[in-house]
């Protein structure tokens, strides 16, 4: 039940999302666009509602619980930006709105963005983090935790990796073709 759950989530996430997105540009109702993208929260609330049940009424905790935590994790941590992201990808698209903007291919600027992006990532997983713990707590120790633990473990890794990521482009910026790090290319000539 739990995973349906999740699927389906995921599915009304992407449904609110493109309703909202039609409402904003297609409909031109801006705000009613606005209060229907404002309804995504509540769907990581019902799946964290009907997780936390489902552990009350005696289920055993396995994969599926830490994948419910993972999945609010993820949400709150880059629903935001992919909402975002989306938007200006659509205003560009449907409604004459200026380009999404790409993120910088060279130097400092390059590594600033990447440290956003595993600030973004970081987030999601010590929020899957703390639920993880939260759900380990609420089974207390007669149940058998040890599938949200590997999950905080999955989760810690995932901390690592964007930090790892993040450094190598601090300490190792990309360069353009130049070998000037600084270099932002200018607009095409045309």
């Amino acid at each position: 039940m739990i995973v349906t759950l999740i699927v389906l989530c995921e599915i009304a996430f992407w449904v609110l999302l493109a309703a909202g997105l039609g409402l904003r540009y297609a409909a031109r109702m801006p705000r009613l666009g606005a209060a229907v993208l404002l309804c995504e929260p509540l769907l990581e609330v019902v799946l964290l509602v009907v997780t936390a049940i489902d552990l009350r009424n005696g289920a055993d905790p396995d994969w599926k619980h830490g994948l419910a935590a993972v999945y609010i994790g993820f949400t709150v941590g880059l629903g935001h930006s992919t909402i975002k992201w989306v938007d200006a990808w659509v205003s560009h698209r449907f409604a004459d709105g200026p380009p999404p903007v790409r993120p910088p291919k060279y130097g400092m600027a390059r590594a600033a963005h990447e440290w956003r992006v595993a600030g973004r990532w970081m987030v999601a997983s010590a929020t899957a983090l703390a639920l993880l713990q939260a759900a380990v707590w609420y089974v207390g120790g007669d149940g058998d935790t040890t599938s949200l633990r590997a999950w905080q473990q999955k989760m810690l890794f995932v901390i690592g990796l964007n930090l790892v990521i993040a450094a190598s482009y601090t300490l190792f910026p990309k360069r353009d073709q130049r070998g000037d790090a600084k270099h932002v290319p200018g607009p095409p000539a045309g």
